[in-house]
C-alpha cells in the first residue's frame, strides 16, 4: 500500500505513523516544501551543503584517516565507554565469575543496559555533569548520562532481584522516584539538570510497558529478554541468525509505546509519542486525503535505541540485522546544530518573536518541543543527514556499505554538531537554538 497516496482512516495512519518509512516519507514532504521556499520558519540553502559535507569529511579523516572500516557504528556503546572501555571489562567480570552467564544472557544484560540508558539520554541542559569517583573523570551531556546510567545498572539500581544487580526489570523500574534518580545522577543545586521529573517519570512508565507486554519482554517484564521474541523471528540457525530490523523496530514502537507522556500527540485515542503536528503541512494535497495529514512522526529516542542494541546483538550474538537501511538519521540538536551553524539552515528573519528569547541581546532562541519552527528543523535534518552522507560518500569514493549513515552520525555528523557549537559558542557549546527538553525527547 502507497501511504502518501492511498487515503488512510485514523487506526491505518496511527499503524502507518509507528513504521520506518513513515518517518523518512513524511519528513520529506517536508523539506519539498523548503526547496519551494515555503517552510514558515526555515530558509534553506543547498547551496552550503558542499560545505557541511567538506567539514564532516576533514574530521572523519582526522580521527580516522583512510582506515574507514574501523569507524564504529553510532550506538550507545560508545558513550558507556567515555573516557575509558567500561562494557568489556563488565563482561569478562561476568565470564570470570563462579556461574558465568551464557552468550545470550550476556546479551540480555546488554540490551538491559543500553535500553535504560538511551532512555535517560534526553538533554540535561549545559551546567549538569557526572564526576566518576573510580577514575575522577567528569562527563557532561550524553557522556555523563551513560558514565552514570552504567554506574546505577552496575549497583541494581534498575534490578527487582536483589540476587542478580546485573539487570533491568518492571519490579525494579517500579521502585524508582525522582529524588533517587537524581541523587544516583549527583543532581543538586550546584549540579542542576534539566527534565529530572520526566526523567524519572519515563522510567515508572517503562517499568508498566514492560510488565504489559509479555510478548516481547517476558513474564518478568525485561527488556533483554525481547531476544527470545527476535529469535523467533529470525532466519538461519546459531550465529547465522538473520533478523529484519521492522522486527526490532516493532518491539519497541508497540511494546514501549506506554511511557511517553499522555499530553503528546494522539490520533484516535492513541499516544503517538515522538509525532507533531507541521503547521505547513496542513492544507497540503499530498497529506489532506490522510487523518493526520500534517503529523510528522521522528520516534527519535525510539532510533536512538535500535542503532544502540542491533551492536549487541550483532557484536555478542552474532546474528544479522537485516534492512538496517531504512533508519533514518537522527532529528535532534547535534545533527540539527550542525546544518544550522554550517549555514545550510537559517531562521528567518522575525520568525521567532522576541518572548522566546531570554533578553533583548540574546541571539539563541528558547522553544518547546512542540514548537512548529522546532518541527520543521527535525525534519529538514531526516533529510539533510541523507543528502550529506551521500555527499560524504561521493568526496572518499565510498560506498554505501562501506560507509554506513550510523557510521556517518558517529564520526562526522553528530561530532561535527558537537563541534561546531563549542567552536561557535564555546561557554555552553550548546546547540544554535535551545529546546527546552522534558526529559523525554532530545
Amino acid at each position: 500500500m502507497n501511504f502518501l497516496q492511498t487515503p488512510l482512516d485514523a487506526s491505518q495512519e496511527v499503524l502507518y505513523l509507528r513504521t520506518l518509512p513513515a518517518i523518512r516519507q513524511r519528513c520529506t514532504l517536508v523539506h519539498q516544501l523548503a526547496q519551494r521556499g515555503a517552510l514558515q520558519y526555515f530558509d534553506y540553502h543547498p547551496d552550503k551543503e558542499n560545505d557541511a559535507a567538506d567539514f564532516c569529511v576533514a574530521i572523519i579523516q582526522r580521527d580516522f584517516g583512510s582506515d574507514y572500516h574501523t569507524i564504529p557504528p553510532h550506538g550507545r556503546w560508545r558513550h558507556l565507554d567515555a573516557g575509558i572501555p567500561r562494557v568489556q571489562p563488565l563482561m569478562d567480570k561476568w565470564a570470570a565469575s563462579e556461574s558465568p552467564p551464557d552468550v545470550k544472557e550476556q546479551a540480555k544484560r546488554l540490551i538491559d543496559l543500553f535500553l535504560v540508558s538511551v532512555l535517560l539520554d534526553a538533554g540535561a541542559g549545559d551546567q549538569w555533569s557526572f564526576h566518576e569517583p573510580e577514575t575522577d573523570l567528569s562527563f557532561t551531556r550524553s557522556e555523563g548520562l551513560g558514565v552514570a546510567s552504567f554506574k546505577m545498572f552496575a549497583e541494581g539500581f534498575f534490578s527487582g532481584d536483589s540476587r542478580q544487580p546485573y539487570r533491568v526489570d518492571a519490579a525494579g523500574l517500579a521502585q524508582i522516584t525522582a529524588d533517587g534518580v537524581g541523587k544516583a545522577m549527583q543532581v543538586g543545586s550546584a549540579n542542576p539538570m534539566v527534565g529530572l521529573e520526566g526523567r524519572a517519570s519515563l522510567l515508572l512508565n517503562l517499568s508498566h510497558a514492560l510488565a504489559r507486554s509479555p510478548e516481547f519482554f517476558g513474564a518478568e517484564g525485561r527488556p533483554g529478554n525481547m531476544l527470545d521474541f527476535l529469535e523467533s523471528e529470525t532466519i538461519g540457525e546459531g550465529a547465522r541468525r538473520r533478523v529484519p530490523v521492522a522486527a526490532l523496530w516493532h518491539v519497541l514502537i508497540s511494546g514501549l509505546a506506554p511511557i511517553w507522556p499522555a499530553d503528546r500527540t494522539s490520533l484516535a485515542g492513541v499516544p503517538l509519542g515522538d509525532v507533531w503536528p507541521c503547521a505547513a503541512l496542513e492544507g497540503l494535497a499530498e497529506t489532506a486525503a490522510t487523518a493526520g495529514g500534517a503529523l510528522v512522526p521522528f520516534h527519535k529516542l525510539t532510533g536512538w535505541t535500535t542503532y544502540s542494541l542491533i551492536e549487541p546483538i550483532e557484536r555478542v550474538l552474532g546474528w544479522k540485522v537485516d534492512g538496517v537501511e531504512d533508519m533514518t538519521g537522527l532529528p535532534e540538536y547535534r545533527n540539527g546544530g550542525l546544518l544550522v551553524d554550517l549555514g545550510v539552515l537559517t531562521l528567518k528573519p522575525g520568525a521567532i518573536p522576541q518572548s522566546f528569547y531570554e533578553s533583548s541581546s540574546a541571539t539563541i532562541p528558547q522553544l518547546p518541543p512542540s514548537h512548529p519552527a522546532i518541527i520543521e528543523w527535525r525534519a529538514m535534518t531526516v533529510i539533510e543527514l541523507d543528502r550529506i552522507a551521500d555527499l560524504i560518500r561521493q568526496k572518499l569514493k565510498l560506498t554505501r556499505d562501506e560507509l554506513s549513515l550510523a557510521q556517518v552520525l558517529e564520526s562526522a555528523t553528530w561530532k561535527g554538531g558537537r563541534e561546531i557549537a563549542k567552536e561557535k559558542r564555546p561557554q555552553s557549546g550548546g546547540p544554535p537554538i535551545a529546546i527546552l527538553s522534558d526529559g523525554t525527547v532530545f
